[in-house]
């Protein structure tokens, strides 16, 4: 398996591209654009677009889907049924296999409604559930304190070397982003006590 990180200004996003090792049918993750640095990324290593995983229906991860398609007969992965106009296979929790890849989903609310996380090894894509340092935004504190609860559930209880590939921003990994949690945790509850 290989893997490629492209970036986009348009949304200051990432868009990551998923193929064998010697080109053939492969996986688009969030693409917020399909410019010409992506198309030759993807026809230089002979692949073929079979799959667009979304990890949540904001346009800044999407907006690309309409010129891939115009390209590529691929299947649209989400956890809605439509992305402006345009139909998407739903997902759920669990496990699907693409281009010989197994994806594991998982569903972490609190960002948006419909954000998913993609596995893929030890890759985790995470939209905008959770960057290099930050989680995501939320409009309120109990849809913050459900994100951070579905984090602490989800993600930080994974063991290994989990390398988190965020919608905007660096990579990082969930040990290092887990750590990061911890700490401003401990800041936030202190902060509290004095207050009191």
């Amino acid at each position: 398996m290989k893997l490629f990180n492209h970036f986009t200004a348009v949304g200051f996003s990432n868009t990551y591209l998923i193929g064998p090792d010697k080109g053939g049918d492969a996986i688009l993750v969030d693409p917020g654009t399909m410019d010409v640095s992506l198309l030759k990324l993807i026809e230089d290593h002979n692949y073929y677009i079979r799959h667009v995983l979304i990890t949540h229906a904001h346009p800044n991860h999407f907006r690309g889907i309409k010129t891939i398609l115009k390209i590529y007969d691929a299947t649209i992965y989400s956890k809605v049924e439509e992305l402006e106009g345009i139909s998407c296979k739903v997902l759920e929790e669990g496990e699907i296999t693409l281009s010989d890849q197994k994806i594991e989903i998982i569903s972490v609310v609190g960002h948006s409604f419909d954000s998913l996380v993609y596995r893929c090894g030890h890759f985790f894509f995470t939209g905008d559930v959770l960057s290099a340092g930050r989680t995501g935004t939320t409009p309120d504190r109990y849809t913050r304190a459900l994100l951070i609860d579905e984090l602490e559930n989800k993600l930080f209880t994974r063991e290994g070397h989990g390398i988190l590939l965020p919608g905007h921003g660096p990579p990082s990994t969930i040990k290092a982003e887990k750590n990061i949690f911890i700490h401003m945790n401990e800041e936030y509850e202190k902060q509290n006590q004095s207050e009191a």
